[in-house]
This record gives structure tokens, sequence and C-alpha cells, in this order.
């Protein structure tokens, strides 16, 4: 969730308007009550997005911040991702800004007392174009507080310079100024990035050359890496359970390497989760890096939004968990984040509810996490035109915003769904049915899966369909089975499913003449064969899936 639009409820929406204007949600708007609904969705974590202080365009100069020029910030709010101040938290989330740390450290506190943990960004590749921290300790340098700025490139330095040049971009900037100019966030290494460029940030330095071939200098250690190492150990022992660590591979592997170790001999518990796009470099990321968990993006995600909006054949989900076979507990599923497009935009497929098999797949296809991004439950949009976020079927990460979805089952801080129309119910209820199976079925959560697409033949369609079985078997011997069917079609299908003689014998699955399936998401039961040799009939509607939990007589 963003704070900054999940517990706002003011309704005005005014395009570009003002923290005055479009309200802001704050840290103390996040009640036990609303955590509480949180966690009976069936989540375990909650991901608050763009706590860490960032530019903006608000003034907050009074209380000892320093302005940001607007120039350099994208939207009146400002990108949760250009970081200005890591020791300090966003004051727009604060109902009384010198006490922000305190408000923080109260949602914390509060969160884990509702029995959830919390996971915040580290954005470990850039920062602001204005960085200065009005918030670290005592003893702690800036960064680039010691830089020369004379160096392009050196160690020493936590940025990387474009010498005799000053920052002029492509377009107008008013009167900002920066000279010599540093390099922007997405290794742009010109004085002259576009609009399209990250230009509010400027890149950290890790020791590697990247004008030089992408030399490594880490002998020394570079500065850089004790700085970071040093901010994401001020966050742990704020309490905080894990980081999401932003462009994880825009940073040298190698320091990772070093740093995660570090934080975990005193922080054993903490997981890191890398947003990292690159699947030939998945491995190294987890064996070399120590992530626990990484993006599954260009992998499951592209997939399964392929599948649901442009007609992608469905037998093809095989491929995507194959080709991460021996890391897949380690890839971190999800349908929706605040980079990509909202399933019930018109840039993905027009509504909620036609994600629904996709979403089962993500959620019960393996041990591994998956995540929910807040309002994805409710079929939100995201076909707003906040201000600098114009209409791209995203929800705007840079612009105060009322997100309409959320503020309906906010109701003003009541939590309690009122607002919410027949259609947004039906899909928050699928989502907590789902959530809760993927969060309380073993066969789930620790067992094993089986891929059954390669053995349907007649009156199955792989174009349309899917179908695999999950076991578990505990200690004392007893087993729960859990056959997932999955209709993708636009309608309504019936479909027999054929379960193989190596299924049972991999699985260790006892057939029988006749089993009954209870279906845990709309609580329907049917009797059927349950052997070699005889196929399973099944009727699912349009966009629907079962997760059958197999019931010996």
């Amino acid at each position: 969730m963003l704070p900054r639009l999940f517990a706002n409820f003011n309704t005005t929406r005014k395009n570009n308007g003002s923290i005055e204007e479009n309200g802001c949600g704050k840290f103390n708007l996040i009640t036990t009550k609303a955590l509480r609904e949180i966690k009976h969705l069936g989540a375990t974590h909650i991901w608050f997005t763009g706590v860490i202080e960032h530019a903006t365009q608000t003034d907050y100069s009074q209380y000892g911040i320093s302005k940001d020029h607007p120039a350099v910030v994208k939207g009146k709010a400002g990108s949760p991702y250009a970081i200005k101040d890591y020791y300090d938290v966003d004051p727009d989330l604060a109902v009384d800004v010198p006490h922000r740390m305190d408000e923080w450290e109260a949602l914390v506190e509060r969160t884990h007392k509702t029995g959830l943990k919390v996971i915040m960004d580290f954005v470990p590749n850039h920062v602001a174009r204005q960085y200065h921290s009005d918030a670290k300790p005592a003893g702690v340098k800036d960064l680039g507080e010691d830089d020369n700025p004379q160096w392009e490139f050196s160690p020493l330095n936590n940025f990387s310079y474009i010498g005799g040049e000053a920052f002029r971009p492509s377009f107008d900037i008013q009167d900002y100024k920066e000279y010599p100019a540093k390099v922007t966030g997405n290794d742009c290494f010109s004085a002259h990035p576009s609009h399209n460029d990250w230009y509010e940030t400027v890149k950290l330095n890790y020791g590697e050359f990247y004008r030089g071939g992408h030399e490594k200098q880490f002998n020394p250690r570079p500065d850089t890496w004790l700085k970071m190492r040093d901010i994401l150990l001020f966050w742990a022992g704020k309490g905080v359970d894990g980081f999401r660590c932003d462009m994880a591979e825009m940073v040298p592997v190698e320091f990772w390497e070093w740093v995660i170790p570090q934080v975990k001999e005193q922080y054993s518990e903490l997981i890191f989760i890398a947003e990292v796009y690159q699947p030939h470099r998945y491995q190294e990321f987890i064996f070399k890096g120590h992530f626990d968990y990484l993006y599954d993006k260009v992998g499951m995600y592209d997939y399964l939004r392929g599948v649901t909006s442009k007609n992608y054949a469905v037998e093809g989900i095989s491929g995507c968990w194959q080709s991460v076979d021996n890391i897949k507990e380690h890839m971190l599923y999800f349908l929706e984040n605040h980079d990509e497009q909202r399933i019930a935009s018109g840039f993905f497929c027009g509504r909620g509810m036609y994600a629904e098999p996709a979403m089962i797949v993500a959620a019960t296809l393996g041990t591994n996490p998956v995540m929910v991004y807040a309002g994805q439950e409710l079929g939100e949009q995201g076909m707003d035109v906040e201000g600098f976020s114009g209409m791209d079927g995203r929800t705007t990460i840079f612009d105060y915003w009322g997100v309409s979805s959320l503020q309906a089952w906010a109701n003003n801080g009541k939590w309690d769904g009122a607002g919410l129309d027949a259609e947004q119910r039906e899909l928050r209820e699928f989502y907590t049915r789902l959530l809760n199976i993927a969060r309380k079925e073993k066969a789930v959560t620790d067992g094993r899966m089986f891929d059954l697409e390669y053995a349907q033949t007649e009156g199955f369609n792989k174009h349309e369909q899917y179908v695999y079985l999950r076991d578990y078997e505990a200690k004392n011997g007893k087993k729960e089975t859990l056959l997932v069917v999955l209709n993708f079609d636009d309608h309504e299908v019936d479909i027999r499913v054929r379960i193989p003689e190596e299924a049972f014998a991999y699985m260790n699955i006892q057939q029988s003449i006749e089993v009954v399936l209870h279906d845990l998401l709309s609580g329907k039961e049917i009797a059927v064969p349950f052997c070699v040799g005889e196929s399973i009939p099944v009727t699912l509607p349009a966009w629907k899936g079962a997760i059958f939990k197999v019931q010996y007589a």
C-alpha cells in the first residue's frame, strides 16, 4: 500500500491538486481496525510504500526540512523513489510533523500487534537530485558530503559526475542549478536527460566505473557501501521485518553479497526482496546476492497478463514455472503493483473479475509468496487523470489523490466496506477466500505441485484451461490433496480432467473409484472417480476456477 493514497478520505480529486486541496493519507489513519481487515483478507505482511522522506513540492521548511526545487520533482507530491533523507519519514504522512517518526513507529507497533509483519522500501540505486539529510544521527556524514566533484568517478565518492558540464535537461527546468552535473538515476551518463529519464534522481556510486568498461573498484570498500549498510541497520532497528529493494539489479551484486549477511547477522528474520528484471541473473541474486525473493515480472506476471488480456495459450504457464524450476520458491508472484497497470483498467482487461483464474495460479501454483496491491481486490481501474500521472491505467505515485475504490472500502475511517458496490464486494470476497486458502492449506504452503496440463486430451482445451495437483503429506502420513482447475475462457465450459498414473505415483496419492471434491472457493461438492483411466467431469463458469480438496469415502 501507498499510505499517501490508502488512508486519504478526501474526495476532491483536483487535477494536479495540492495536499491542501486533495488531501493525503496519514500513518495514524491506518488504524487497528484497518489492519485487522487486511489480515482478514489473508495478508501476512504489509509493504508500506513511500515511507522514507522523498522530494516533494510541498513546503516543510518551517519544520527544518529543506525545500525542493519544483523543476526536479515529479508531481506535486513527488516520487516515493526520489529519496531526500534516508534517515527520516515522509512529513506528508504525519498528523504532527515534528513527531513524524513517532507516528511511523506507532504504526509498526500496531501492525505487529495485529499479527502482521512490516516491509518497507530500500532504494539503493538513486536518490533525489537535492538529497540532504536533516535527520541523520550524530556522527553520520551525508551522502556526497565528502565527494570531490572534480573526479568523474572514484570509489571514495558517493556520486558520479559529468566533468565540465552543467545539468541541463532536454526540457525547460527553470532556474535549477547543478554543476558539475551528476549522473542521472537510470544510468543516464549525460548532462542532458530527457523527460522520459529519471531526471529527478541521481545515481549512487558503488565503485563500478560504468564509462570505464564497468571496471569494479571494490577494494578499499566503497564509501557508499558503508553508508547504505548503516541505513539498512537503522531501519531494521525500528522494527521493520523486511525490505523490498528497488531496482536491485542496478546495484553491483557484490554489494548485496557483502551487506545482506551483515544485516542478517544482527536481524536474522529479516527478508530481502529484489526488483530484478533480467532472468539470466536470477540465480546470481539468490545464490550470490543472498536475496530471499525476486520479482517474477518478466516470466509469470507477463505471461499471466498475456493469458488474461492477449489470448496467450494457457498451457504456456507451464513453461514459466519450468524456466525457474530450481528457484521457483524464491519467485514473488503478482498481478498488480505500483509500476504496473491495474487489471480493471482499459489497458489490461477492463474488469477485475476477469483475472480470477490468473490470480489463483499466482496464489497456489507454488509455495512462493504472492503480492496484492491495495485496491486490486476491489477492482480499482486506475483510469484517473491525477496530474503528473495521466490516464495510463496506473494509480499515481506522484500526485495527491483520492482512490475511489479504496475510499468506498474505508468509509471515512470505519474500514467496513459500506461504500462498495455488489461487484466490488464479490471480488473482495473472492480474494479473501483465495488468500486464506493460500495462507492456511498445507498443500499450498508446504506441499508439492504436479502440473497436469501435458496429460489432458479430449474434452480439454489447453488454450483456455489449466489444471494441476497440489499435495502435502504430514509426518503422521496424513495426506491433503488439492486439484486446481481453471477456465480462462469467456464462456462456461464442461471439461474432463485426466490424472495420469505417474501423477499418482509421484505424489503417492491413493486412487479411488469415487471421491468427493469439495471446492474451497465456492463450497460446492461433486462426487467423481479419482483413478487412472477415468476422467473427472468439471463445469466452470467463464473466467473462474475451482480449488478442489479431495475427500475419500
